[in-house]
């Protein structure tokens, strides 16, 4: 009943973020269509592998979801020795994004948002 008030949801976004500074390197994106879900992300993980997870969900097959490491794991071998440590802000700055590209339906009386 609850779905039926809300009428036929339908949106499709994505972002991303790349900061060389703080090695923060991740994106996501998602598309809903009425009870159907798709989406991934990926995430840059501190052992300099990525992890990248696909999913969808739907009300006959529930949530599955896709988790695949790519790369070679790295740690240093001793943290914190022999490190200079640099605390001033120049350098390259970081990009990022932010897409919205549909809105649907989210209710009745014509309030969309």
């Amino acid at each position: 009943m609850f779905a039926t008030l809300l009428g036929h949801a339908h949106y499709k976004f994505e972002y991303g973020v790349h900061d060389p500074h703080t090695h923060d390197i991740k994106s996501q994106h998602e598309e809903r269509d009425g009870h159907h879900v798709i989406g991934g992300y990926t995430l840059k993980e501190a052992d300099g592998t990525t992890r990248v997870v696909k999913y969808r969900s739907g009300p006959h097959s529930g949530f599955e979801a896709i988790v695949e490491r790519i790369g070679h794991a790295q740690h240093p071998a001793h943290y914190g020795h022999g490190h200079e440590h640099s605390h001033g802000h120049g350098g390259v700055g970081g990009t990022s994004y932010v897409g919205v590209t549909h809105w649907g339906n989210q209710g009745h009386g014509g309030h969309e948002y």
